[in-house]
Protein backbone atom coordinates (compact mmCIF):
# COMPACT_ATOMS: atom_id res chain seq x y z
CA UNK A 1 0.00 0.00 0.00
CA UNK A 2 1.26 3.60 -0.77
CA UNK A 3 1.93 5.55 2.00
CA UNK A 4 1.01 9.01 0.68
CA UNK A 5 -2.51 7.29 -0.23
CA UNK A 6 -2.49 5.59 3.29
CA UNK A 7 -1.70 9.08 5.30
CA UNK A 8 -4.60 10.72 3.75
CA UNK A 9 -7.19 8.23 5.54
CA UNK A 10 -5.77 9.00 9.33
CA UNK A 11 -8.51 9.16 11.25
CA UNK A 12 -10.87 8.07 8.75
CA UNK A 13 -12.92 4.39 9.53
CA UNK A 14 -11.59 1.84 6.94
CA UNK A 15 -12.16 -1.71 6.03
CA UNK A 16 -9.27 -3.45 5.88
CA UNK A 17 -9.78 -6.18 3.01
CA UNK A 18 -12.89 -7.23 1.02
CA UNK A 19 -13.96 -10.11 3.10
CA UNK A 20 -12.58 -13.42 5.21
CA UNK A 21 -10.94 -13.76 8.54
CA UNK A 22 -8.51 -10.45 7.86
CA UNK A 23 -11.41 -8.64 6.54
CA UNK A 24 -11.39 -6.22 9.72
CA UNK A 25 -13.37 -2.43 10.29
CA UNK A 26 -11.49 0.41 12.18
CA UNK A 27 -10.08 3.99 12.71
CA UNK A 28 -7.02 4.17 10.97
CA UNK A 29 -4.58 5.86 14.09
CA UNK A 30 -1.34 5.78 12.35
CA UNK A 31 0.78 4.99 9.28
CA UNK A 32 4.31 4.11 8.91
CA UNK A 33 6.20 2.46 5.83
CA UNK A 34 5.45 -0.49 6.24
CA UNK A 35 2.69 -1.13 8.55
CA UNK A 36 -0.58 1.37 9.94
CA UNK A 37 -2.61 1.30 13.28
CA UNK A 38 -6.17 0.61 13.42
CA UNK A 39 -8.48 1.21 16.06
CA UNK A 40 -11.48 -1.52 15.81
CA UNK A 41 -14.17 -1.73 17.96
CA UNK A 42 -14.11 -5.45 18.97
CA UNK A 43 -10.52 -6.16 18.68
CA UNK A 44 -8.97 -3.02 20.06
CA UNK A 45 -5.49 -1.97 18.09
CA UNK A 46 -4.37 -3.86 15.44
CA UNK A 47 -1.08 -3.34 13.88
CA UNK A 48 -1.32 -4.48 10.32
CA UNK A 49 1.93 -5.60 8.06
CA UNK A 50 1.18 -3.56 4.86
CA UNK A 51 2.46 -5.68 2.29
CA UNK A 52 0.04 -8.26 2.91
CA UNK A 53 -3.04 -6.27 2.92
CA UNK A 54 -4.99 -6.42 -0.61
CA UNK A 55 -7.42 -3.69 -0.43
CA UNK A 56 -8.99 -0.11 1.76
CA UNK A 57 -12.11 0.81 1.49
CA UNK A 58 -14.11 4.28 3.23
CA UNK A 59 -17.97 4.12 3.45
CA UNK A 60 -18.42 7.51 2.00
CA UNK A 61 -22.14 8.08 3.08
CA UNK A 62 -22.03 6.74 6.40
CA UNK A 63 -18.47 7.52 7.78
CA UNK A 64 -19.19 7.10 11.70
CA UNK A 65 -20.44 3.89 12.13
CA UNK A 66 -18.61 2.87 14.92
CA UNK A 67 -18.68 5.74 17.26
CA UNK A 68 -15.65 5.67 18.50
CA UNK A 69 -14.14 8.19 20.49
CA UNK A 70 -10.87 8.38 21.43
CA UNK A 71 -10.63 9.80 24.99
CA UNK A 72 -7.55 11.95 25.88
CA UNK A 73 -4.55 10.41 27.21
CA UNK A 74 -5.67 7.50 24.68
CA UNK A 75 -1.97 6.09 24.49
CA UNK A 76 -1.18 2.95 22.28
CA UNK A 77 2.43 1.60 21.32
CA UNK A 78 3.99 3.18 18.38
CA UNK A 79 7.04 2.22 16.77
CA UNK A 80 8.83 3.29 12.89
CA UNK A 81 8.55 -0.49 11.62
CA UNK A 82 7.13 -3.34 12.08
CA UNK A 83 10.03 -5.49 13.88
CA UNK A 84 9.96 -1.99 16.27
CA UNK A 85 6.08 -2.81 17.66
CA UNK A 86 6.78 -6.35 17.57
CA UNK A 87 9.68 -5.89 19.94
CA UNK A 88 7.64 -3.42 22.12
CA UNK A 89 4.48 -5.98 22.57
CA UNK A 90 7.54 -8.45 23.99
CA UNK A 91 6.05 -10.43 27.35
CA UNK A 92 2.19 -9.39 26.48
CA UNK A 93 -0.50 -10.87 25.62
CA UNK A 94 -0.99 -10.83 21.74
CA UNK A 95 -3.25 -12.35 18.99
CA UNK A 96 -1.66 -12.90 15.72
CA UNK A 97 -3.66 -13.07 12.37
CA UNK A 98 -7.16 -12.53 13.11
CA UNK A 99 -8.59 -15.61 11.45
CA UNK A 100 -8.21 -18.19 9.85
CA UNK A 101 -5.87 -21.84 10.88
CA UNK A 102 -2.97 -19.37 11.39
CA UNK A 103 -4.37 -17.46 13.93
CA UNK A 104 -2.37 -17.30 17.35
CA UNK A 105 -2.52 -16.32 20.68
CA UNK A 106 0.11 -15.98 23.77
CA UNK A 107 2.58 -14.50 25.09
CA UNK A 108 5.11 -13.10 22.74
CA UNK A 109 8.66 -13.89 24.17
CA UNK A 110 11.07 -13.07 21.64
CA UNK A 111 11.62 -11.12 18.41
CA UNK A 112 14.27 -11.68 16.28
CA UNK A 113 15.38 -10.26 13.14
CA UNK A 114 13.60 -13.38 11.23
CA UNK A 115 11.00 -14.32 13.46
CA UNK A 116 9.11 -14.17 16.90
CA UNK A 117 8.70 -16.53 19.60
CA UNK A 118 4.94 -16.97 21.05
CA UNK A 119 4.39 -19.26 23.92
CA UNK A 120 0.94 -20.33 23.62
CA UNK A 121 -0.41 -23.13 26.46
CA UNK A 122 2.17 -25.60 26.70
CA UNK A 123 3.76 -25.14 22.83
CA UNK A 124 6.55 -22.75 21.96
CA UNK A 125 5.68 -21.77 18.27
CA UNK A 126 8.21 -19.53 16.42
CA UNK A 127 6.74 -17.77 13.27
CA UNK A 128 8.41 -16.06 10.68
CA UNK A 129 8.38 -12.46 10.85
CA UNK A 130 7.28 -12.42 6.89
CA UNK A 131 4.11 -13.93 7.54
CA UNK A 132 2.63 -12.23 10.22
CA UNK A 133 -0.50 -10.30 8.16
CA UNK A 134 -1.53 -8.62 11.63
CA UNK A 135 -1.17 -8.16 15.67
CA UNK A 136 -2.87 -7.19 18.66
CA UNK A 137 -2.71 -6.62 21.93
CA UNK A 138 -4.73 -6.04 24.93
CA UNK A 139 -6.07 -2.05 24.27
CA UNK A 140 -9.63 -1.95 24.16
CA UNK A 141 -12.13 0.81 24.21
CA UNK A 142 -15.29 0.88 25.36
CA UNK A 143 -17.98 1.54 22.62
CA UNK A 144 -21.27 3.20 23.41
CA UNK A 145 -24.07 0.17 22.98
CA UNK A 146 -25.73 2.87 20.73
CA UNK A 147 -23.01 2.59 18.57
CA UNK A 148 -22.84 -1.39 18.46
CA UNK A 149 -26.63 -1.69 17.85
CA UNK A 150 -26.52 0.76 14.74
CA UNK A 151 -23.38 -1.30 14.00
CA UNK A 152 -25.55 -4.47 14.12
CA UNK A 153 -28.29 -3.00 12.46
CA UNK A 154 -26.31 -1.99 9.55
CA UNK A 155 -25.20 -5.11 8.95
CA UNK A 156 -28.29 -6.65 8.91
CA UNK A 157 -29.51 -4.39 6.50
CA UNK A 158 -26.65 -4.90 3.96
CA UNK A 159 -26.87 -8.36 4.73
CA UNK A 160 -30.87 -8.22 4.03
CA UNK A 161 -30.34 -5.67 0.86
CA UNK A 162 -27.53 -8.23 -0.67
CA UNK A 163 -29.59 -10.97 -0.21
CA UNK A 164 -32.50 -9.37 -2.03
CA UNK A 165 -30.13 -8.42 -4.76
CA UNK A 166 -28.91 -12.48 -4.96
CA UNK A 167 -32.63 -13.54 -5.36
CA UNK A 168 -33.31 -10.72 -7.92
CA UNK A 169 -30.45 -11.70 -10.46
CA UNK A 170 -31.48 -15.04 -10.21
CA UNK A 171 -35.05 -14.74 -11.12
Amino acid sequence: MNKKMLLSLIDKEVKVDRGGPESRVGKLLAVQDDHFTLLGAEDGIIYYNTQHIKSLTINTKNQSQLGLDIPKGFDYIKADDFKGVLGKLALRWVKINRGGPETLEGVMDFVDDDYITIVSNEEIVRISLFHIRNISYGVKLEVPKAANANVSVNNQAKEKNSKNDSKKDSE
